[in-house]
């Protein structure tokens, strides 16, 4: 699907950064990308349609027996009445009972269709490479999965019988019209005229203003999640005011477009019924001379008078309901412009399962953004069962070297080997299943101590993950848990200290038994006390290990077989502890920085 996109600018790896504004140039294209999801609900789609269409048969034929039952009358022939009432009552029964089970249908048929398309914007989510998803707040994909997802299917339960009606009535009002009075049908036609022009000339405006309000909401949803998230931050440096006033700013956006989308989308009833009844108007006064001419019966009158409203009230619903039908195409473009992204790179073969581990990088160069490098030509061998360390200071490229490796981002240029075989060649998840990692931001989830540390391992029994949790030295707290392993996790562990959640990151490491190791400021948030516990735990789970160790503090790194130093993507030193110390370098240099007491 065509659309205009403007690129916001983002730098790196971070959770917020803004997403791309997107406009579909094609409703036409939006809305036959929809029709596909109604292809699996074929026979509900057929049973509404036929529901509709003979509830609209009993609406259209309810008028005709009330002219039939007021001819007769005026014509003295009172036996037929009774007969033609109850055909009367007949049809409008059932018309009332079709709407009940119309509504039924539309609801069951909503709830089917929105829950595949959010199946399918969760899967794609999953299967979206690191780069696309870092270009959207997490707020904002969020939005599109819930609000947009719910404006549709709201258009769906609400408006597709609607419009399926409307369509029919029209019609069939049209056919029954036409038998009539040709004369009074072409004056009723002239109304649905005024009505179309009015309805295109609104929409044209109405659409912007439905897209930006859609726009906006994903905006405020993003900074929402961002601040509530980082809710103890904005406590500890006092800027609830900030926050609050950035909030009521995106907020007072969202309502000033609100109100204007809105508006407009009002005005088309008002704008409706004013057209409604100059129809009325005009019928009953032609009606009337036509009558007195002879042309027609008193009865065609009272029947028209009925079937102009009957003609226009669809016309009238159909356009009352635009709002709604633009505000879930702008909905459904904001979820198919992420089912548009490509997908991340999944081809490939499997890791051989007797992997070495032993890693390479050959001149690699990469950049988040074009021009601006944040590795450049990096090379690097790192031995199988070996441990490095990589150090320098924030920005210098250490965790990037780690997201190359993981193919969470692909290299600009230069390879990175595996076993001297380049790792593009293998398929990332079975690539990922090599590697085990901790990171310093731990991520936890709202289930069980036990699913958390099997993670990465469903399978695995209870005697292994109590032995992956002493050995990373978590079995104390957690023996002291309300309900130890089976504890539930609340808002993924917030109840744990910083310290805790990251002892059991690294039993799910311990766990998982990986040929590569991988730790990202491992034990940034352990004491001293507890990371002098778990030095031997950690040695042991790196023994006959690759390693790949990420630090600030120097003293973790001290018998690493090589120590990297980094600057700005490159490799500025490297050596044993002794060896930089005596080099009397940047290595000797942060550590005698952090040895002052400093930060790193």
């Amino acid at each position: 699907m065509a659309r205009k996109r403007q690129e916001a600018p983002h730098f790196g790896p971070h959770r917020h950064m803004k997403a791309p504004v997107e406009h579909a140039m094609h409703r036409k294209a939006t809305c036959l990308r929809l029709l596909r999801y109604f292809r699996e609900e074929r026979w509900r789609v057929m049973l509404l349609t036929f529901i509709v269409a003979v509830s609209v048969a009993a609406g259209v034929s309810a008028p005709v027996f009330m002219s039939q039952a007021i001819d007769a009358i005026t014509a003295a022939a009172y036996e037929r009445v009774p007969g033609i009432l109850w055909w009367m009552f007949g049809a409008c029964a059932l018309y009332a009972v079709l709407l009940f089970f119309q509504g039924r249908l539309s609801a069951r048929l909503s709830q089917s269709i929105i829950r595949r398309l959010r199946k399918d914007l969760f899967e794609k989510i999953n299967g979206l490479p690191l780069a696309s998803i870092d270009r959207h707040p997490h707020g904002d994909l969020m939005s599109r999965m819930t609000n947009d997802a719910d404006n549709i299917a709201t258009v769906i339960s609400t408006s597709l019988g609607t419009l399926f009606a409307g369509i029919l009535s029209v019609i069939g009002t049209t056919a029954v019209m036409l038998s009539f009075s040709v004369p009074l049908t072409l004056l009723t036609w002239m109304t649905a005229v005024v009505t179309v022009v009015t309805t295109k000339c609104v929409a044209k405006k109405m659409g912007r203003y439905f897209r930006e309000r859609q726009e906006l909401l994903g905006q405020l949803n993003s900074m929402v999640e961002e601040k509530v998230t980082a809710v103890r931050t904005v406590k500890a440096y006092a800027r609830e005011r900030q926050v609050i006033a950035a909030f009521d700013q995106t907020a007072d956006s969202l309502t000033k477009t609100g109100i204007r989308a809105e508006s407009i989308g009002s005005s088309m009833g008002p704008l409706m019924n004013t057209i409604s009844n100059f129809s009325f108007v005009v019928v009953t006064v032609f009606g009337a001379y036509f009558a007195l001419e002879g042309w027609i019966t008193v009865g065609v009158i009272s029947a028209f008078t009925i079937y102009s409203k009957q003609f226009t009230r669809p016309i009238n619903e159909m356009a009352q309901l635009y709002g709604q039908v633009e505000t879930a195409l702008a909905g459904a473009e904001r979820i198919l412009a992420v089912l548009d992204e490509p997908d991340e790179q999944r081809e490939g073969r499997e890791v051989p399962p007797d992997a070495k581990g032993e890693i390479e990088f050959c001149h690699v160069s990469f950049s988040y953004v074009p021009e601006k490098r944040v590795i450049d030509d990096f090379s690097l061998k790192i031995g199988a069962g070996h441990k490095i360390a990589l150090v320098g200071a924030t920005g210098s490229g250490k965790t990037t070297i780690v997201n190359l490796l993981m193919r969470f981002y692909e290299l600009d240029e230069g390879e990175i080997l595996l076993d001297g075989e380049d790792i593009r060649m293998y398929a990332p998840v079975s690539l990922r299943r090599l590697v085990g990692i901790v990171l310093q931001d731990t991520v936890l989830f709202s289930d069980t101590v036990r699913n958390n540390i099997a993670y990465a391992r469903p399978e695995a029994t209870m005697s292994e993950v109590r032995r992956a949790a002493k050995l990373a030295h978590a079995d104390d707290f957690i023996a002291h848990l309300p309900q130890q392993y089976a504890t539930v996790l609340q808002s993924a562990g917030a109840e744990l200290s910083a310290g805790q959640r990251q002892l059991l990151a690294i039993a799910r490491a311990c766990l998982a038994s990986p040929r590569i190791l991988i730790l990202d400021e491992a034990t940034s948030n352990v004491d001293t006390r507890t990371e002098t516990r778990i030095q031997d735990a950690m040695a042991r789970l790196m023994h006959d290990r690759t390693c790949l160790i990420i630090a600030h503090r120097l003293s973790t790194i001290r018998d690493a077989d090589e120590i990297i130093v980094m600057d700005q993507g490159r490799i500025v030193e490297h050596g044993r502890h002794e060896e930089l110390l005596q080099q009397n370098g940047r290595y000797r240099a942060l550590y005698e920085t952090q040895f002052a007491g400093q930060e790193s």
